[in-house]
């Protein structure tokens, strides 16, 4: 039985800029009624291969078929109006309009008057058959993020789209919002929709995917059936090292308590929080979201102050009331949105990499000594393995594992004597977080005390000394590493017996 014709074939494309050659002859091909899935490091190709299926860059050589016919979109209008559409992590519906008005804004070239009560008809329709329970009079201000994705889902059908991209849908969703998701997504499929989903997720790749394609360094490594991939096959090929290494760390010696917390307490938000952090130790927090895990962050860093217990740093008591004062006692945080709370984007790396430190850089009279800046921003890059085409380049330019670096770059630039990670590999590839991992072994064996919140148990549970879990604002339990297993801490977690 011969293979059905693709939708869109894709065959020897490829895409430079400057020194980077973002894609190297790549082949790919999407057939009706699939879930194809793409997956690589950041930086493999896949956001440049996207941006060509959309039309927001020429290929410099190769070419691209839809529906056997050639395919060179100018623009993503042109790539939509011949039904291609892509659905971002980051939703881009407009605030101020309707839900209806915002599935229908491509339609505006079909004439100057609106039928009302016919485009709410329709919009209810679509709606509908995808399962949604949404108003179309509602503002789209007001729906969550998994509510503006099904109105950008909703949109693309009334497009009458062929090939669905969606880059990284999940990132923002909890696993209620995820499954439904799903379901839609699994809804296209069967109305024939090709979907090329892109995640770094692997769960969710074999629970959605037909089939799976791997990229890596611009290249094509492969295409196979979903049951024909295994967990370990597929980071092989991702990041061309064996999975194993992923969470190789090193004896961490039992040191002497660094910080010690005693009945902490935020009004309303946890309470009677006690526990210590040791030198060169990983202290892992588990739980689940909204279990309190960040907010003891928040409030060691001064964020949200404490309104009761005691902090004590090497010994000396702290009433810490603000980041600033944080930094100054030698605690630093890593926010789990670097682009919001972690890093100033659009400025350049060497300004990120000095943000928190620029008075050491700054004479009396305030002059700033920028080849001191450059000189510690360009060893943190070396030693973090940060790829960016110069220190100058503006972060946003970066991937998301290089993002995550360069905040973290940004705290070890303070010399902290207490890290705290939290959500440290969230939204970055496979390769990248390995890197982390091996970072964070490295600071634990230099002598740092580190606080690891992660909703990764793997994660936790492979990097940390000892694991805290936390449930409902109350510290459950502290597990040595030896007794802390997924069943053990999941268990505390839920509050089961």
């Amino acid at each position: 039985m011969s293979e059905p014709r693709p939708v869109i074939e894709i065959k020897g494309v490829s895409k430079r800029f400057d020194a980077t050659q973002a894609l190297s002859e790549v082949s790919l091909s999407l057939r009706a009624g699939e879930i194809h899935s793409l997956v690589g490091e950041n930086g493999a190709g896949k956001s440049t291969l996207i941006k060509i299926m959309t039309g927001l860059y020429p290929a410099d050589s190769g070419e691209m078929t839809l529906g056997g016919e050639p395919f060179a979109p100018r623009s993503s209008a042109d790539a939509q109006r011949q039904g291609i559409a892509a659905i971002y992590q980051e939703p881009s519906v407009f605030p101020d309009l309707s839900v209806a008005e915002n599935i229908f804004i491509g339609h505006q070239d079909q004439g100057m008057m609106v039928d009302w009560s016919t485009m709410y008809r329709e919009a209810s329709r679509i709606l509908a058959k995808l399962d949604i329970e949404i108003d179309p009079r509602l503002p789209a201000a007001g729906l969550t993020v998994a509510g503006q994705q099904a109105v950008e889902i909703a949109k693309a059908i009334s497009l009458d789209v062929r090939v669905l991209i969606m880059d990284e849908p999940t990132a923002a969703l909890s696993a209620h919002e995820v499954d439904r998701l799903f379901r839609q997504v699994r809804s296209l499929k069967e109305a024939g929709v090709s979907v090329l989903f892109i995640t770094h997720r692997l769960e969710e790749l074999f629970a959605i995917s037909d089939r799976i394609s791997v990229f890596r360094d611009g290249r094509h490594i492969s295409t196979r059936p979903a049951n024909e991939v295994t967990e370990e096959s597929l980071v092989r090929e991702m990041v061309g090292r064996d999975p194993s290494d992923f969470f190789a760390r090193g004896e961490h010696p039992e040191g002497e308590a660094v910080l010690r917390v005693d009945s902490l307490g935020v009004s309303g938000v946890f309470s009677d929080v006690t526990f210590d952090v040791r030198r060169g130790e990983v202290l892992g927090f588990a739980g689940l979201v909204g279990s309190g895990r960040t907010d003891i962050a928040l409030s060691l860093f001064g964020v949200h102050p404490a309104d009761e217990g005691t902090i004590e740093l090497e010994g000396q008591t702290l009433d810490i009331r603000s980041p600033r004062q944080a930094l100054a006692s030698g605690i630093a945080y890593l926010s789990e949105d670097r682009r919001r709370l972690g890093l100033s984007v659009e400025q350049s790396l060497v300004a990120n990499v000095t943000l928190a430190t620029l008075n050491r850089y700054t004479s009396a009279l305030g002059l700033i000594d920028r080849d001191q800046e450059r000189a510690d921003a360009e060893a943190l890059r070396q030693r973090l393995g940060i790829r960016a085409p110069s220190l100058s380049t503006p972060v946003s330019q970066l991937s998301g594992g290089n993002q995550q670096k360069t905040m973290l770059a940004k705290w070890l630039n303070t010399h902290p004597k207490v890290l705290i990670l939290d959500e440290p590999t969230r939204g970055i590839d496979v390769g990248a977080k390995a890197d982390v991992h091996k970072f964070i072994d490295e600071l634990a064996t230099s002598g740092i005390a580190i606080m690891l919140i992660s909703s990764d148990l793997p994660e936790v549970i492979a990097m940390s000394d000892r694991v805290a879990v936390m449930r409902e604002g109350s510290l459950i339990g502290i597990y040595p590493r030896r007794d802390a297993t997924q069943e053990r801490i999941m268990t505390a977690a839920v509050g089961a017996r």
